[in-house]
């Protein structure tokens, strides 16, 4: 008989992984600090189960997002619009690649099945691709020529309102998201999101596809936490352009209209949209919100001797 010796001990490559946690982040300025605060607090599937801890955003989170915003401002509303569908592209490029990730985690922030999370993804990625056709399109809808009794041009052109805070859809975790967030930088505004509180995972995630879209720092910045804790300082902030109600309730949109009024803010009041209203084919409204219209007159002037004009 041999007298070699068998080796019993298990095999360290059988041994159970240990689980990678995923650390949700806020993204603000192109980067993921955590919360100023240090806060978090635990987010739960439709079922009640712990998914992962979300960071709980402070006032302080919030001004920093605003100057970001502010920061990105000139750079993205001089873009051209055609650069500015480009990047709005890639975003869909970039989503298409992280499909499957973000239909769990539409399942287990929305409690959908994975046929219904797959629809709604698929339709935001969709989104993505009809708003970045959209970028050079709008000032021909919305602007052009005006007839006017003299001898003048008379141009009207839309431009970007500014720096828009968009309080996310509390029942659309991604979908309603995508739809309320696109229109906004797709017309050269930045923006500052306040990801659903119930459901912030999918918005966090999203910003990770941000950082890596072409997309410039502090054009969009996600904060998550407790919505009527951020939002009222935000809608009050002076720097602040405009703002999206659509994530808040009745009592809170009040609040924030008022406080809106001090900088005369441009409001968009909440609407009653369910998650299948979010699939419908949306039209220019919410591009509009937060577009300014520049008139300019200019004089003809006179040609040759004869004094024709044009």
């Amino acid at each position: 008989m041999s007298d070699a010796k068998v080796d019993t001990r298990p095999d360290p490559r059988s041994d159970t992984r240990l689980s990678v946690f995923k650390t949700y982040k806020l993204y603000v300025g192109g980067k993921f600090p955590r919360s100023e605060s240090g806060r978090v607090y635990e987010v739960s599937d439709a079922k009640g189960n712990w998914l992962a801890n979300a960071p709980l955003s402070s006032r302080k989170d919030a001004r920093d997002a605003v100057v970001a915003a502010r920061k990105a401002f000139g750079g993205w509303a001089g873009a051209t619009a055609y650069n500015r569908g480009q990047i709005l592209y890639r975003v869909a490029e970039m989503l298409e690649g992280r499909r499957e990730q973000f239909v769990r985690e539409v399942a287990e922030a929305d409690g959908l099945s994975k046929s219904k999370a797959t629809a709604q993804v698929d339709a935001a990625i969709d989104r993505w691709v009809w708003y970045a056709g959209w970028t050079d399109k709008i000032a021909q809808v919305v602007g052009g020529g005006n007839p006017v009794a003299g001898p003048y041009f008379n141009l009207s052109s839309p431009e970007p309102t500014g720096v828009v805070v968009v309080l996310a859809p509390q029942e659309s975790s991604f979908l309603g998201l995508v739809s309320v967030l696109a229109p906004v930088i797709a017309t050269g505004n930045t923006a500052i999101v306040i990801a659903g509180e119930r459901s912030p995972l999918p918005a966090l995630s999203l910003g990770e596809v941000l950082a890596t879209s072409d997309v410039p720092g502090g054009v969009v910045n996600i904060l998550s936490g407790r919505t009527a804790e951020i939002s009222p300082s935000l809608a009050a902030h002076q720097d602040v352009n405009a703002i999206d109600l659509a994530g808040a309730d009745e009592v809170l949109a009040k609040e924030l209209e008022i406080a809106a009024a001090d900088n005369l803010k441009r409001v968009l009041r909440p609407q009653t949209v369910d998650n299948a209203q979010w699939f419908a084919t949306p039209g220019t409204e919410r591009m509009t919100a937060f577009l300014e219209t520049k008139t300019v007159w200019h004089p003809t002037g006179s040609l040759g001797a004869g004094g024709s004009s044009y």
